[in-house]
């Protein structure tokens, strides 16, 4: 998407993106789910944060995503991992 390519390039951002519009990648990790708000349901991707290590294997996942905080939980993981 040529969206995701400024962003990337404005940020300097040095690897590959993904653009899940048709939601094939969130349905194979299990996080296009059914969700709620204020009575009505609708699909939707549930907050979630994986680590894949240099083999391509989910190394960490980290369910139901809080923003505050959470980026000092990957590092500290992506450091035990190292």
């Amino acid at each position: 998407m040529a969206t995701h390519a400024r962003w990337k390039a404005k940020l300097g951002i040095p690897y590959p993106l993904l653009a899940d519009t048709d939601h094939e990648v969130a349905r194979l990790y299990g996080v296009w789910t059914r969700k709620s708000l204020m009575g009505k349901t609708y699909w939707g991707v549930a907050r979630t944060t994986f680590i894949i290590d240099r083999d391509g294997r989910i190394a960490r996942v980290f369910p139901n995503v809080k923003i505050a905080g959470h980026s000092r939980e990957v590092l500290e993981a992506l450091r035990e991992l190292a």
